[in-house]
């Protein structure tokens, strides 16, 4: 009996151990997550345009085809990519977030060029064809795209965990936040992709006044949401993108746009009432952090449309 008492204890230790590490994976992957806001706020600002011209009974297949792919990328190619990284040339690790966060300055300055120039706006034109065939260059379209981000979302959470926790202890936060924004952001597209026919159904309906004045505000207000999420998208791109690649070059040993950054943000906080020093302090860095995405991103359009782009098709034949 006291044998077995004994083991039910070690059972419990063992228990509790393990719903401890559960418990610190689960926070590592939340807090590690949150550093990739801007790619993954991107991610779901991109993805409702491939959903755009399908049927609205194909919308939600299209969004869990895409949600499956993105899931295959994180877990089954970028997941252990990352492990592999992490293990045999961590030194790697940086030089590849100044790669994510240079692209996610083109892709955010790219935006605000083509809003200040639309003439140079590459429209892209579909020919009508086969709606199967249309549906399956949209959703492969789609995951190719999301491999971009998810790559860059996954590098940011790799770089935001302890490296002194293990792989497996890695391999399972990697796999837990890529799993949470997957579901965050494939479930926020499906929502907003179905809000405008919600509506629609809520105003023809809609037993009360209430109810159709609602539906209609939703589908009157949609359009303008996306416009917003698109802005919120871009500002994002361009603060998260700056702000790795400041980060990125103090941990390769230049640390001075870092130092100019925060003590740029701390003499603005200075002049604040001193209970909003921690907000202003944080605006002021992310708005000179996005100040120098921009910059990057304008100086990478010529670079990427002149350079590297042609050379890519070349180099594909």
């Amino acid at each position: 009996m006291s044998g077995l008492l004994a083991l039910l204890d070690d059972v419990a230790a063992i228990a509790k151990l393990a719903a401890a590490s559960v418990d610190d994976i689960a926070s590592q992957a939340a807090k590690a997550s949150a550093k990739a806001a801007g790619a993954v706020i991107d991610d779901a600002a991109v993805t409702p345009k491939y959903v755009q011209g399908f049927e609205p009974k194909r919308e939600l297949p299209i969004v869990w085809r895409i949600a499956r792919g993105s899931i295959f990328n994180k877990l089954v190619i970028l997941l252990p990519a990352a492990l592999l990284l992490q293990a045999f040339a961590p030194w790697m690790i940086y030089p590849l977030l100044m790669v994510g966060g240079a692209y996610l300055c083109f892709e955010g300055a790219e935006k605000i060029w083509h809003l200040i120039h639309p003439s140079s706006h590459h429209v892209d034109i579909h020919i009508e064809g086969d709606k199967a065939h249309l549906e399956e260059q949209k959703i492969q379209g789609a995951i190719k795209t999301d491999f971009i981000l998810s790559a860059e979302i996954m590098t940011i959470i790799l770089s935001n965990l302890d490296p002194d926790a293990g792989i497996w202890f890695q391999g399972a936060a990697l796999g837990l936040a890529g799993v949470m924004i997957t579901a965050a952001v494939y479930g926020s597209v499906a929502v907003i992709v179905k809000a405008d026919d919600v509506g629609l159904h809520m105003a023809d309906r809609g037993r009360l006044g209430l109810t159709r004045a609602l539906g209609r505000g939703i589908v009157v207000g949609m359009p303008w949401f996306l416009k917003f999420l698109m802005i919120v998208g871009t500002a994002a791109m361009l603060w998260v993108g700056g702000q790795i690649i400041i980060h990125s070059l103090a941990v390769m040993g230049w640390h001075d746009p870092e130092h100019w950054v925060h003590d740029a943000a701390v003499a603005a906080a200075a002049k604040a009432p001193e209970s909003w020093h921690g907000v202003v302090e944080w605006i002021a860095g992310a708005g000179l952090a996005g100040v120098g995405g921009l910059l990057l991103g304008f100086v990478l359009i010529p670079l990427v449309t002149f350079v590297l782009a042609p050379a890519w098709k070349a180099v594909r034949g």
